[in-house]
């Protein structure tokens, strides 16, 4: 049948309608991280009260941090370490590496030559160990463009220089600027390098607050083979809903589903003060978007994702911007970080906490509603859910052929009723669980909802 999903056995999450044919009296629901505890005080000397880009990886067993570190009058623009054995508790190691005013006693693991750095672990099959840890960071501009370097190390303490000059330049426009931390990786599912950079896109002076020039800025796109040479970089599509400032990013593909990518980028709402005396125009929160194929992304949850709350001190521009990178931090629990109290003597990085898969749900009232998938092959045995009801709320699932049609052994009257609060709950009819004799042919899910939250599905 004409636009048959495959999901295989992998994982679906409903952070969009991509495998939702109909809904009916629900909606989809976004839900912000709970702040938790602030894992690092930017206190250092060599740290100040403008330091963010925090970029957190579980790299075997450990959690790494590195980060832009500008110094007490914002010019030094170091980049730090730090690590944890639970993603809660950091620490910067002495590692003697750069001085700061006369001592080597410092986390500093790059200079101030280049700044803004995004690292990842090389997960392409091809990468060197020499290279596996890789570096991509801000330049000063080169005629008049804006630059990225490249960087490798054996084990992301000890750095060079993949080659002299940029592997990047900004587009030859009328905004040639990568003034934001710029993200990259390797994405397993084009077998490319891709990197998210600042673009400019045409304003329109509305709802977001005044574009600037004619533009408000927003975010590139662009690929590479070998992380040296890459594509120009494009504009993302946003399905025409940016009306705003995004001056961040923060893109990742999902670690529980890598077909998924995710986008924390902060908003600036220009033409706003909270404190009259602030010397800079503007406030800033997260925001939320997802993308299927990386170049087109899903705006629709257009109110925040990280808000500035109770503390005053975030109510300034520039402030909760979300780190790289979405890390497994407990049971049932993945973690984000985010810079907050920006350009105060208090500025931290907190951590901000979801439960597994559950940026978005489909959300069913009190009342009740339903969902009907899309017809779609799957590979497995049985079907897993991770959803949450209240004490009064269920869930019952219903399999049907491509038709609609329910199938026998798989109706609704049959399922067994589900409420709870679980990550991995399989689904049970009268007759059991296995649901193999299903595979491979087109099928469609029907789920029966009551004062429930359903955030993802797979087959296994």
């Amino acid at each position: 049948m004409a636009g048959t999903r495959d999901i295989g056995s992998r994982l679906e999450l409903f952070v969009d309608d991509w495998l939702i044919d109909t809904m009916t009296d629900v909606s989809l629901k976004l839900h912000p991280p709970v702040p938790a505890e602030v894992v690092l005080d930017f206190d250092r000397p060599w740290e100040g009260d403008t330091s963010w880009a925090a970029n957190v990886i579980l790299d075997d067993g450990r959690y790494r941090l590195w980060y832009r570190a500008p110094g007490p009058d914002g010019t030094n623009r170091t980049t730090c370490y730090a690590e944890s054995p639970d993603g809660i508790r950091f620490e910067r190691p002495i590692l003697g590496l750069h001085e700061f005013e006369g001592s080597k006693e410092n986390n500093i693991v790059m200079g101030a030559t280049h700044w803004n750095a995004c690292v990842f672990r090389d997960s392409n099959p091809a990468a060197q160990a020499p290279r596996r840890y890789k570096g991509f960071l801000r330049g000063d501009k080169l005629d008049g463009r804006a630059t990225i370097y490249g960087y490798g190390s054996r084990d992301g303490i000890h750095w060079e220089l993949m080659q002299d000059g940029p592997i990047l330049h900004a587009p030859p426009d009328d905004h040639p600027n990568f003034d934001s931390p710029n993200v990259a990786f390797w994405d397993v599912n084009i077998r490319k390098y891709v990197s998210y950079l600042r673009g400019f896109a045409p304003g329109c002076g509305r709802d977001g607050g005044p574009a600037q020039g004619g533009v408000y800025r927003s975010i590139r796109r662009a690929e590479s083979d070998d992380f040296l040479d890459w594509t120009v970089p494009e504009l993302i599509d946003m399905g025409g809903r940016q009306k705003e400032h995004l001056y961040t990013n923060a893109a990742t593909p999902y670690f529980r589903a890598p077909h998924v990518y995710l986008m924390f980028p902060k908003r600036l709402r220009l033409g706003r003060k909270f404190h009259e005396d602030w010397g800079y125009d503007g406030l800033s929160e997260g925001v939320f978007m997802s993308s299927r194929d990386g170049i087109r992304w899903d705006r629709r949850f257009m109110g925040p994702f990280i808000r500035p709350g109770l503390d005053s001190r975030n109510w300034n521009e520039r402030n909760m911007a979300a780190g790289v990178g979405v890390v497994p931090t407990g049971p049932g629990e993945i973690s984000i970080y985010y810079v907050e109290n920006y350009r105060n003597p208090t500025c931290r990085l907190r951590r901000g906490v979801l439960r597994t898969d559950g940026f978005v749900s489909v959300n069913a009232p009190f009342g009740g509603g339903e969902i009907v998938t899309r017809p779609f092959t799957f590979t497995g045995s049985e079907l897993v859910i991770n959803y949450s009801t209240s004490v009064a709320g269920e869930i019952r699932f219903e399999m049907q052929d491509e038709r609609g049609s329910p199938i026998e052994g798989r109706t609704l009257s049959e399922s067994a009723e589900i409420f709870g609060d679980e990550i991995a709950r399989t689904v049970r009819w009268d007759s059991g669980s296995d649901v193999s004799a299903l595979a491979g042919r087109p099928v469609r899910l029907r789920a029966v909802m009551k004062e429930a939250d359903l955030y993802a599905i797979r087959f296994r």
